[in-house]
């Protein structure tokens, strides 16, 4: 490609008049020039004179479309504004109206939960009142079977409630243990010991908490059953079980203790972890005696639920009894003949 072709491409292209324009000023800048060459300066001052106004003509022409590109652009500033405020407007408005949503639902909901809560008041108040004279007789019937020689301890909250000791304590009167262990101390070791001192038999509690034990001792110290019941501390710690370790009483406590016919499963607490009750049936079936009971608290939990049915299917001779007294399970534990006859 030729320097000049190269020039043409890159020169903008003009139009007709533009083109006509650019001829005109051409043929009149010649004239003008050989006319002054020729000593005719008068006809090449006219036509300089006529190049001039063409020129100015153009300016002007050229200001015009200017001013009207100008105008045109201002014109489209003022509408892309209004469209601009306009959208402002909508979305602002659309906040709004979510926003005024938004706190209708509050409200809805904040309604609905306080109605709950006002019906869920109004049952438990009511479960408390229906549950008061059954633990006052509860309560009566406990003091009917004993004579305490000192005060005894409170019972309900995370100690076992009137209604469920007494049920315990018939199962004791009734099933004649001559050694009962507790896993978790309090309350229920000073009935047991007073249900126990009148049998014959023998009471074995463990606790993790050394402070809580030592609680337990005093009482049972306070009320003359220190001969009767013993509290042994016996710190969690990991013991294995099927490739998990479980925070479990230390199991070194357990070593003396052989023909436990009676187990009351109350510890450890959930607090110290997911199924902390599980390792019970793991860590005392070996020192259980040919026939058992065995009660479990807190029987309505989910990991209290799966630890029973793991065992019942686990260990051959442990069943479910059919009662379920308050919060407790109670299962039965008979060892197979052939069992009994390997350990014997």
């Amino acid at each position: 490609m030729s320097t000049l072709s190269r020039i043409r491409r890159r020169l903008p292209r003009l139009t007709g008049l533009q083109a006509v324009a650019m001829s005109a000023a051409g043929v009149l800048c010649a004239g003008a020039a050989a006319t002054a060459l020729t000593g005719h300066t008068g006809v090449a001052t006219a036509l300089l004179a006529l190049l001039g106004g063409i020129i100015l003509a153009g300016l002007m022409l050229l200001y015009r479309r200017l001013a009207k590109v100008q105008k045109a652009g201002l014109a489209a500033q003022r509408d892309l504004r209004t469209t601009v405020e306009e959208m402002q407007r909508r979305l602002v408005a659309a906040v709004e109206r979510e926003r005024l949503t938004a706190g209708d639902r509050h409200l809805e909901l904040a309604d609905a939960i306080a109605r709950v809560k006002q019906i869920t008041d109004r049952k438990a108040a009511a479960s408390q009142l229906l549950a008061l004279p059954r633990e006052f007789e509860a309560t009566m019937q406990l003091f009917q079977g004993f004579t305490p020689r000192a005060p005894m301890p409170s019972s309900g909250d995370y100690a076992l409630n009137p209604t469920d000791l007494l049920e315990l304590l018939h199962l004791v009167r009734t099933r004649q243990p001559r050694l009962v262990l507790e896993l978790g101390s309090g309350t229920s070791s000073v009935w047991i010991a007073y249900a126990l001192e009148q049998s014959g038999g023998r009471l074995i509690s463990l606790d993790h908490d050394a402070g809580y034990a030592g609680r337990t001792r005093a009482a049972l110290a306070a009320h003359g059953l220190s001969g009767v019941a013993e509290v042994r501390d016996a710190p969690l710690t990991p013991v294995g079980i099927e490739g998990r370790d479980y925070p479990w009483y230390d199991p070194e406590v357990l070593a003396d203790l052989h023909d436990i016919d009676f187990v009351l499963i109350d510890g450890p607490p959930a607090s110290t972890g997911a199924d902390a009750r599980y390792p019970a049936m793991h860590m005392i079936e070996k020192r259980l005696a040919d026939r058992a009971t065995i009660v479990f608290d807190d029987a309505g939990r989910s990991d209290e639920q799966a630890a029973m049915a793991a065992w019942t299917e686990r260990y051959e001779g442990l069943t479910r009894e059919g009662e379920l007294l308050g919060r407790h399970a109670v299962l039965a534990f008979v060892r197979p003949p052939a069992m009994a006859t390997a350990r014997a």
